[in-house]
C-alpha cells in the first residue's frame, strides 16, 4: 500500500525555503508512531532539510544526481524504482499505472517534497494528512489538492490547538 503522510495549512502550504512551514510536537509524534517500522520515500532535498535517515525505517532518496551517497540510505533515481524496491509486485510502467498493494503491514510512506507528492498522489492508496487551520503567506512548497470525489475522509480526529488529524482512502483507482 502506497501512503502519503504531510502537514499541509489551508491552503495546502508544506514548507518555505527547504523547510517545513508547520512545525508541532505532536505532529512529529504522530509522524514517527505512524511511519516507525515502514520505508520511507523521500526526495533529496527533503532527505537534506531533516540531516539524517529516519531511525526505524528504510529510507529511499530519490535524486538525480547519479554520484549522491550518504551513510544509512538507499539512493534511488525515480519514484518507481523506490516502489519498485519496496513491492514484491513490480510497478507497472506508463500513465494510468496501478497502485501497488501488498500484504498488510507492506505500507510504503512518500514523505515528500512537493514533487514527489505530484508525481505520488496518483499511485497513492491513502492520505495521512495534519491539517493546520492557519496559512503562510511566504510558503513556496504545496501539497497536491486532494480531490473529494477521489479520496474519502475514513478518520478525523480534531485537537483544541487548531490541527486536524484526518486519514483519507481512495475512492477510485
Amino acid at each position: 500500500m502506497i501512503s502519503l503522510i504531510a502537514a499541509i495549512g489551508k491552503n495546502n502550504e508544506l514548507g518555505k525555503n527547504n523547510t517545513l512551514v508547520w512545525s508541532m510536537p505532536t505532529d512529529l509524534k504522530y509522524f514517527r508512531q505512524i511511519t516507525s517500522g515502514h520505508s520511507v520515500i523521500m526526495g533529496r532535498k527533503t532527505f537534506e532539510s531533516v540531516g539524517r535517515p529516519m531511525p526505524n525505517r528504510r529510507n529511499l532518496i530519490i535524486t538525480r544526481d547519479l554520484n549522491y551517497k550518504k551513510d544509512g540510505i538507499e539512493v534511488v533515481h525515480s519514484l518507481e524504482e523506490a516502489l519498485n524496491l519496496t513491492s514484491p509486485q513490480p510497478l507497472s510502467e506508463g500513465e494510468g499505472a496501478p497502485s501497488l498493494s501488498g500484504k498488510a503491514g507492506d505500507e510504503v510512506f512518500v514523505i515528500g517534497g512537493e514533487e514527489i507528492f505530484k508525481k505520488a498522489i496518483a499511485l497513492a492508496d491513502r492520505l495521512y494528512i495534519t491539517h493546520i487551520d492557519a496559512t503562510d503567506k511566504d510558503a513556496n512548497v504545496f501539497f497536491p489538492e486532494i480531490i473529494p470525489v477521489v479520496w474519502n475522509e475514513v478518520s478525523h480526529e480534531e485537537h483544541k490547538a487548531d490541527y486536524t488529524f484526518s486519514v483519507y482512502e481512495r475512492l477510485t483507482k
